[in-house]
């Protein structure tokens, strides 16, 4: 399925997962979004006449690998995604998205921690929104930053998913010496 999204072509793909449908949209450049759904029944996405093999065979790769990756993360076979990512946000969401993908497989940090490690000690709140903002759940892994007290806070899908989420990386960690 192919949609017209802010002037890019964007291809869809479902994937299961031990926490529910994930939704992959990627464009030619990477995945644009992977967002858990609910039961609802979703309408099919527009396909527009205008796109070319080329396109369509990049988005289709982006969406595959992505899916691949996904289900390699979830058997415990995959701790760091490769797939391209095509994000969109604010320069400071971007640069937050950025300092996510830097926490290790099984590590944690906090919200301030982010904050200084992109030079904005202050903007502990902020990092906090633009974590809330990322479309890329998972593969972008806002799931691993918690609060500093050390407590699971907030998360799009709920604490439940992030508890998974984190709980899997735990089980699945590997001695990297």
């Amino acid at each position: 399925m192919y949609a017209m999204h802010k002037e890019n072509l964007v291809g869809c793909q479902w994937v299961e997962s031990p926490v529910g449908r994930l939704n992959i949209k990627a464009s030619a450049d990477g995945v644009v979004s992977v967002k858990r759904i609910n039961n609802q029944v979703l309408q099919a996405e527009a396909n527009p006449a205008d796109k070319t093999p080329v396109v369509q065979r990049a988005i289709n790769n982006h969406l595959a690998q992505a899916k691949d990756e996904l289900e390699a993360y979830f058997c415990g076979e995959l701790t760091r995604f490769t797939v391209a990512l095509h994000l969109r946000g604010t320069g400071f969401q971007q640069q937050v998205w950025r300092a996510l993908q830097q926490i290790g497989y099984g590590q944690c940090c906090s919200y301030q921690d982010i904050a200084d490690s992109i030079s904005r000690p202050n903007a502990v709140r902020a990092v906090g929104a633009a974590n809330g903002a990322n479309p890329v759940a998972v593969i972008v892994p806002c799931h691993r930053v918690i609060g500093k007290n050390g407590k699971l806070t907030g998360y799009a899908y709920g604490v439940e998913m992030k508890r998974f989420l984190l709980e899997l990386e735990q089980g699945n960690k590997r001695d990297t010496v």
